[in-house]
């Protein structure tokens, strides 16, 4: 059966030049990555689709006959990273010499050449599937025309989309895609809309009138202010409508058959992939038996392979129970974003070649109470995909796990932090195994979320089991290869389990303690709020940007950056400018403040306690950040201010969770100069510290050429603000803004410090060196971050990757310090049978409850304990508080 497929290459390289993270370039340095992304694309294409003819299209110039109509079209668009650029040419020729049919036309983009070979493939009874990530593309669809649109940054999901699966998505049938875009534009393309009328408003409009038109000739219906933009930007509507239609009549000169495959052209295509070191692909391609070439990506992507799922009832369990020994794999399904709160939906259990899907209410049942044991066994190894949240979800259920041995999720967040695709799905993708079919695509989404029949969701599942299975082995390969095995065995999988019995646990939080803290939030509230009135003049809101700009601004007349068409910028970086100069500006950040502790901590927090705990239980992503640090969720305990009293007073309202029990803090002392003084080999900064010496003043008299006694707060302030600011590779600007000098003395100070400390400034330079040689830099626990940006011709990117080169290693090894110390006092906790336990994760600090009879143990244990977590050529040190509630203890 004849069937087309056409890529839309503009729209495909950028998605694989942002989804390839990895620091890919040919032996002079060329980037390759959005070529060998896009080649990725295209292989799992073909594998999947089988077209019998390709097109790629692309756009020929930024200057198309929309112009004519609207020329700010596409404008403010960022320039094309050179980086990007300089790979268009690489894939073009890449493309030719495939053997693939690309096409591009002055004065018209990839969607019309497109849309224009659809139509005629429509016209001549031929299937077509058309491949982007641009939404515009779904206006195209009918009967014999599908867009698979891929999902995210990625390169690996891609959902197939035709009229039926667009009336579901949107209520719209594809035509009126057009009349969307005319309502609520499109930024990416400058396609104004209606202002004000986004996604919602718009649908909501369209499954009501229809189209454009149509709204536009019954505004008189409309209420409030909408009514007005929409009349005022009628014309906006007609334009954006109009700019979004792809024209479908381009004069091509080309025939459909011009656009047949017949596998690729080995002879032309093993050269062009040689010349881009593309050794991997080039394995995949193999002559046919007789010699003549044949689809080189039919060996790397089979076809997926029957399986036998066995949906567990009562009539199979002891089956089941009698095979729990062979089980390899094990997959626990839940939807909902908040592990704690999420709804359990099914197991899957695989071994050899056999497949059992469990509901969550079958596993309550009397006859699954052996696989309940099975779970809760920690001497039975389990493999899976993000076991953490299994073990929350389980836990919720009143379904008991341990045993976790090895995470899919945790090694890929290892093997490469940076990779935006770290779902199954994704995964699969990378590692060119069968697709599989998107979660959305089986579950749907938001409202319309509903589960399939058991048969299609149990087959689901087990497609997702197969591929963890042989992601596993390539993924004990690499993480040998990279010398990782002692980070992700001895550190990170110990840590998840850690994490979860933190995470079940949960921290008491005093409700009423939170209340009488609000009521006192929202007298100073109403107190700044009456100030601020009187210094202005007038009542005004103060929430409102608007608003206060024209206040500011326009009666008050403080100086203003420039005015958009949103009015003056009253963000906090522009009111921090001025607060040094109005008592206005002042009093309305520390409104802002106040406010969001308000918001955010106090009826935030109320809204997490746990009816039936009493407690608080955050949720710690454990690989989500690209330094190896914990982030806090659901709600984020990492980030209560402690800047400003109101804020530490929210601390006071975290409690032991046991009468005449106490919160104890312990937190690790300069971490991260501590490990600077390690890794730089500085003898001047380990000589303070081993000498356990105020690291701020002795960096003082070193730069200052002073005393002890003759250093000032103001030279101590200033070392401070340098010695932090060596960690994050801070610029002149930056520290000149910290200290509110000048750039030249901030300049000067720099030069003075490496002067001084010359071991810091070697470091620095050899680190970015060995970072362009490697694509990569590594804690010393071999955690590596990669930056393909080190290599940029752009130096806003080169200088960031550069500073992300000189802190990652001291950010990082600091991060894994920490998680060091979690396992080592668990381990502590648990080998004396203590009933102290650990609660919080917060940067540097950890927070236990602990009994009366076992403080004096903990106040030496605990900073001990965190000493020890990893032997540097400086000590380490912890500093350890205690009281009857968190904000006491510090």
């Amino acid at each position: 059966m004849t069937k087309l497929m056409m890529l839309d290459g503009n729209n495909l390289i950028y998605r694989a030049f942002y989804g390839i993270t990895a620091p890919l370039t040919t032996a002079d340095g060329k980037p390759t990555n959005a070529v060998y992304g896009f080649m990725l694309m295209l292989t799992r294409l073909i594998a999947d689709e089988n077209p019998t003819h390709i097109m790629v299209a692309f756009d020929a110039g930024k200057v198309t006959f929309r112009h004519g109509d609207y020329t700010a079209y596409k404008a403010g668009r960022q320039k094309t990273p050179p980086e990007l650029s300089g790979q268009f040419p690489m894939l073009k020729e890449l493309i030719d010499a495939l053997g693939i049919a690309r096409y591009e036309l002055d004065s018209y983009e990839a969607d019309d050449i497109i849309g224009t070979l659809a139509a005629r493939a429509e016209s001549e009874g031929i299937d077509t599937v058309i491949v982007s990530g641009d939404q515009d593309m779904l206006q195209l669809a009918s009967e014999r025309v599908r867009i698979n649109m891929l999902k995210g940054k990625g390169v690996g999901d891609v959902v197939s989309y035709g009229p039926e699966e667009i009336m579901e998505r949107y209520g719209l049938k594809p035509q009126q895609i057009i009349d969307l875009k005319g309502l609520m534009g499109d930024t990416s393309d400058n396609i104004p809309g209606i202002p004000g009328v986004g996604e919602k408003t718009a649908l909501k409009y369209l499954h009501e009138y229809g189209s454009v038109e149509s709204l536009l000739e019954h505004t008189a219906d409309i209420k409030g202010k909408i009514k007005e933009k929409i009349e005022a930007h009628a014309e906006d509507a007609r334009l954006s409508k109009k700019l979004a239609t792809i024209f479908r009549e381009v004069p091509l000169t080309q025939s459909l058959d011009d656009l047949a495959f017949e596998g690729i052209k080995r002879s032309t295509a093993v050269p062009e992939l040689q010349k881009l070191q593309f050794a991997s692909l080039i394995d995949k391609l193999k002559y046919a038996a007789d010699g003549e070439e044949s689809d080189p990506f039919s060996d790397p992507k089979p076809e997926a392979a029957p399986i036998d799922v066995r949906i567990a009832d009562e009539g199979n369990m002891e089956e089941l129970v009698g095979f729990l020994p062979q089980i390899d794999i094990l997959h626990v399904e839940s939807r909902g974003d908040n592990p704690h709160h999420a709804a359990g939906i099914g197991l899957i259990l695989h071994g050899g070649d056999r497949y059992y899907y469990l509901p969550f209410e079958r596993l309550k049942s009397p006859e699954a109470a052996p696989i309940v044991a099975w779970l809760a066994d920690a001497d039975v190894p389990k493999t899976g995909y993000d076991l953490h949240r299994a073990d929350l979800v389980l836990h919720w259920h009143g379904v008991p796990f341990a045993g976790a041995s090895f995470d899919v999720q945790l090694a890929a967040y290892l093997i490469d932090p940076t990779e935006t695709a770290q779902n199954v799905s994704g995964l699969a993708a990378k590692y060119e195994l069968p697709a599989l079919t998107d979660d959305e695509q089986v579950f749907g989404r938001g409202a319309r979320f509903a589960l399939p029949d058991e048969q299609t969701l149990s087959m689901h599942l087990a497609r997702k089991a197969e591929a963890i299975a042989a992601i596993v082995p390539k993924q004990r390969e690499l993480l040998e290869e990279y010398e990782m095995n002692g980070l992700f065995y001895d550190l990170e999988m110990p840590l998840s389990r850690i994490l979860a019995d933190m995470e079940k646990q949960g921290i008491t939080v005093n409700p009423e303690d939170l209340r009488a803290l609000g009521r006192e939030f929202e007298e100073e509230i109403a107190r700044l709020t009456t100030e601020i009135y009187q210094m202005a003049g007038t009542e005004f809101n103060i929430n409102s940007p608007k608003q206060l700009g024209e206040i500011l601004f326009e009666k008050m007349g403080l100086p203003s950056g420039k005015k958009t068409k949103t009015g003056y910028s009253t963000d906090a970086k522009v009111l921090e400018e001025l607060a040094g100069h109005s008592d206005i500006v002042r009093l309305i950040l520390h409104y802002r403040q106040v406010s969001k502790l308000q918001s955010t901590y106090i009826e935030g927090l109320l809204k997490e306690i746990r009816e039936e705990t009493g407690k608080v239980h955050t949720y710690f992503r454990q690989a989500l950040t690209a330094t190896g640090r914990l982030s806090s969720q659901f709600p984020n305990l990492q980030n209560i201010p402690i800047r400003l009293e109101e804020g530490r007073k929210i601390r006071k309202a975290f409690v032991p969770s046991q009468p005449g029990w106490s919160i104890l803090a312990a937190d690790y002392s300069q971490i991260e100069l501590r490990v600077l003084a390690h890794i730089s080999d500085d003898e001047r900064l380990k000589d303070a510290f081993l000498h356990d010496a105020d690291i701020h003043t002795r960096t003082a008299m070193d730069v200052f050429g002073v005393s002890a006694e003759e250093v000032d707060s103001n030279m101590r302030r200033s070392a401070k603000a340098v010695n932090f600011g060596i960690v994050y590779g801070i610029s002149d600007y930056g520290l000149s803004q910290n200290l509110g000098i000048s750039r030249k003395k901030a300049g000067d100070f720099i030069d003075q410090y490496f002067t001084v400390f010359g071991g810091v400034q070697k470091y620095m330079h050899d680190i970015v060196e060995q970072a362009k040689l490697d694509g990569y830099v590594k804690t010393l626990l071999e955690r590596r971050r990669y930056l393909p940006e080190i290599r940029s011709s752009s130096f806003n990117l080169r200088s960031f990757a550069e500073r992300t080169a000189m802190n990652t290693p001291i950010q990082g090894t600091a991060a894994d310090i920490i998680k060091l110390a979690m396992v080592k006092v668990d381990h502590e906790l648990s080998s004396r049978g203590l009933k102290s336990r650990m609660l919080l994760q917060v940067h540097d600090e950890l927070v236990f409850e602990v009994p009366e009879d076992e403080m004096e143990l903990m106040k030496t244990l605990v900073p001990e304990t965190m000493a020890r977590a990893l032997q540097l050529a400086v000590p380490l040190k912890a500093d350890v508080s205690f009281g009857s509630n968190w904000y006491e203890a510090k």
